[in-house]
This record gives C-alpha cells, structure tokens and sequence, in this order.
C-alpha cells in the first residue's frame, strides 16, 4: 500500500542564513509511503502529516538534509510497517525566481 501527502505547508526556522534563523518561513513538505497494509496495521496519513509538522515547528534545522533525515528516522520509529519513503521539503519563497529544497528516498526493504 502506498499513502502520499503533497504540499503540506507550515512555517518553521530552517536554514543557515541570519534571516532564515530569526524568522519562520514557508515550508512545504511531500511525502510518499510505502508499508505493508492489513485492516489491523495501516498508516493514518494525518497522524504523519501531524508528526512532520509537530517535528518541522519545534526543531530549528540548518541544513534541509538534517531535517529530511530526522523526519524519516522519526516517521520510521512511530510507524515501523514503512517499507520506503521518499520524502520533499522546498521553501517557496527563499529565491525570488524559484522553489529549491531536496528530497530523499529511503528503503526499508531487507533483500
């Protein structure tokens, strides 16, 4: 089974410029979930959206790569039935002429 969530929007610290330091900006986190689904062990999508946001808000990262591999370590342990997940920050409003952010893309799956 596979759950997504697109353009989850929250303002958090996240960066190393002074500006991006002192004041929240826009956020906007993707994600896509990969888990072994029965009726008893399903992934509720807004228990995760809440996790990204709740973990965005309180920590202050400076490197979106830490953030992205805290939120998968995070999502891993509180829903350990993920098989992969491919996770997407971008801040919006950083540049005047585009979008940047990272992405990361982990597997579970013991082969």
């Amino acid at each position: 089974m596979k759950i997504f969530i697109k353009n989850l929007t929250c303002k958090a610290i996240l960066g190393i410029l002074e500006s991006e330091r002192t004041q929240a900006q826009n956020i906007i986190i993707d994600a896509k979930i990969k888990y072994d689904f029965d009726t008893k062990h399903f992934i509720d999508y807004a228990q995760v959206a809440k996790s990204m946001q709740d973990l965005m808000q309180k920590e202050k990262f400076l490197l979106i790569e830490d953030a992205l591999e805290n939120i998968v370590a995070t999502l891993k342990q509180k829903f350990p039935t993920i098989k992969q997940i491919t996770l997407k920050i971008s801040k919006p409003d950083i540049l005047d002429n585009c979008v940047v952010g990272a992405k990361i893309k982990k597997n579970f799956i013991n082969f």
